[in-house]
């Protein structure tokens, strides 16, 4: 008579499985299917998917949320480095100035406005609006200004909305070539896999921040320029966890089972070897996009990511290191943004991978 393949163990008096069984499936890797996944897996993906779904939703409402123009100048003398909570009274005349005045009120013809320290009077006559306007509302500044006077809270949203936006498509870029291309060299042949791979070695061999400057600096893109950068610099790990999946399935009895059917390689790529090869793959997705996030903020604090007007978090950055003592805000509350967003896609991809993981 066979012996059994786990030895079992002196029974309970309740009856059921002994401690020695248990154990040993536990320690195989077993797990019992209504058991549940460790709490910490759950909360790692709970909070990633809630601050990258938060993240999305503050770029998209970005027109909304923001509450003004992001390159909008309205007073680069009294409106510049104000501190985050300051109040100021926009003060608009028909000449097209603008001024930001701590205090304005109108006395009979005269508007009467303390700004910089100074009470000054300017007739009715030349507001924007009319003799018959009242002074404007005050507006609020949560982030605090630049040295432009440019809302920090603006272009911290309508950044956000910039770098999220080539994140996600340069990283769907080089998921798409780095897909391709290594299919292709797990299911093409001794031949092909060698070229491809060769290739991917001497585009690894080169730094990519060198390349990305050099590209950047000779062409001087504009955003579809810097994704296409990105994205085409991005692939070549993708590309290599893709063989290596491709690879570790196509001794699998499914796949043999369709080869012995006659079905085409391709079919066979398509329906056997690429879906149950592309769940790693997809899972680093959310590093990949988080690299792409700190390359382009590295290349903006560079001078060479996008041109301006448009707002970038690197930029931002950089336009504030010089006052980091003085004007803190300028340079913190962007680099603050980076951190939660590169930390809101890795906590998503590693949720993800333990979700994913089919040992549990």
């Amino acid at each position: 008579m066979p012996e059994p393949l786990l030895p079992e163990g002196p029974a309970p008096a309740g009856g059921g499985e002994g401690p020695g069984r248990s154990t040993l499936l536990r320690s195989a890797g077993f797990r019992s299917a209504s058991s549940p996944r460790a709490p910490g897996r759950s909360a790692l993906l709970a909070a990633g998917a809630f601050l990258v779904a938060l993240l999305a939703a503050l770029a998209l409402a970005a027109p909304w949320v923001a509450g003004a123009d992001p390159a909008e100048q309205l007073d680069p003398v009294a409106g510049r480095y104000l501190p985050p909570g300051s109040r100021r009274v926009p003060v608009a005349f028909a000449d097209g100035r603008t001024l930001l005045a701590e205090r304005a009120v109108r006395r009979g013809d005269r508007l009467v406005v303390e700004r910089l320290g100074r009470v000054e009077a300017y007739p009715v006559e030349s507001l924007a609006e009319g003799p018959e306007a009242a002074p404007a509302e005050p507006r609020r500044f949560p982030l605090g200004t630049d040295r432009f006077s440019r809302d920090v809270w603006a272009r911290l949203v309508w950044g956000g909305r910039v770098s999220l936006a080539v994140g996600v498509l340069a990283a769907l870029l080089a998921l798409t070539l780095g897909i391709l291309v290594g299919a292709a060299a797990a299911a093409g042949g001794r031949w092909l896999d060698g070229l491809l791979m060769r290739l991917v070695d001497a585009v690894l061999a080169v730094p990519r921040l060198f390349l990305l400057v050099a590209l950047v600096a000779l062409f001087r893109p504009g955003a579809a320029a810097i994704v296409l950068v990105l994205g085409g610099t991005g692939w070549m790990s993708v590309s290599r966890l893709v063989r290596a999946e491709i690879l570790g399935v196509q001794g699998r009895d499914y796949v043999l089972a369709a080869r012995a059917a006659g079905q085409h390689p391709l079919r066979i790529l398509a329906r056997h070897l690429l879906p149950n090869a592309l769940t790693p793959v997809l899972v680093s997705v959310g590093l990949l996009v988080g690299n792409v996030i700190l390359v382009e903020s590295a290349l903006s604090f560079l001078g060479l990511g996008l041109p301006p007007p448009m707002p970038s978090w690197g930029d931002m950055i950089s336009s504030g290191t010089d006052r980091l003592t003085a004007a803190w805000w300028v340079a913190t509350f962007p680099g603050i943004a980076i951190v939660v967003t590169v930390v809101a896609f890795n906590l998503l991809a590693d949720g993800l991978r333990d979700a994913l993981d089919p040992r549990g």
